[in-house]
């Protein structure tokens, strides 16, 4: 139980579209990026372009390897990202469960989804990114835990934690209302499977 604006990459880098594909692959490169949302002078998003769609044509044949001259091409690579970028765009709302977003990237094979809150880009999820959460080691889940009940309720602060292979296990003399605040809490945090209660 997450939601995307937890594990979103924030603030994101976007391209304008009349930027030369050189640019845009220079930008994604030191970014350490794979795509990047396109948008417009307003700073509306008018696609998105990944590095697969900034490659595509920027390489020509060597002639080396085939024992022939070249031959060639028949038309001008694409020089502007408009001319490249996927116009159509999937995207998640901040407030959606991660699990929508998981849903899609499985179904459409894309690799980064755009997260909107209203009308503007509000981050970018990457698969790196949820892939980054699973390698939460049980400590630093129980870290992040034990931070957030004391932040977030005065009555859960002294809640006793315990995480063995991402399943949370709370624990203490609370009642029940105190067992259920700390259970929402801990669901909040990322990495955390599963949330268990012992007296």
């Amino acid at each position: 139980m997450m939601l995307v604006c937890e594990v979103m990459t924030t603030p994101v880098v976007t391209v304008p579209r009349e930027w030369t594909v050189k640019q845009a692959v220079r930008l994604l490169y030191e970014r350490d990026i794979t795509a990047a949302p396109v948008v417009d002078e307003a700073g509306r998003m008018v696609g998105i372009v990944s590095e697969m769609d900034l490659l595509r044509g920027e390489f020509e044949a060597d002639p080396r390897a085939y024992l022939r001259p070249a031959a060639e091409a028949e038309s001008q690579p694409p020089t502007v990202v408009e001319e490249v970028m996927t116009p159509n765009v999937r995207t998640v709302r901040a407030t959606d469960d991660v699990l929508r977003l998981v849903d899609l990237m499985m179904t459409t094979g894309v690799k980064s989804v755009p997260v909107m809150r209203g009308d503007g880009v509000a981050g970018i999820v990457s698969r790196r990114d949820l892939m980054g959460i699973l390698t939460h080691g049980d400590e630093r889940i129980r870290d992040d835990v034990l931070r957030a009940l004391k932040e977030l309720s005065a009555e859960t602060a002294a809640t006793r934690v315990a995480v063995h292979d991402g399943i949370v296990e709370l624990g203490g003399d609370g009642d029940d209302r105190t067992a259920r605040i700390a259970d929402v809490i801990a669901r909040t945090v990322p990495g955390v499977v599963r949330v268990v209660h012992h007296q």
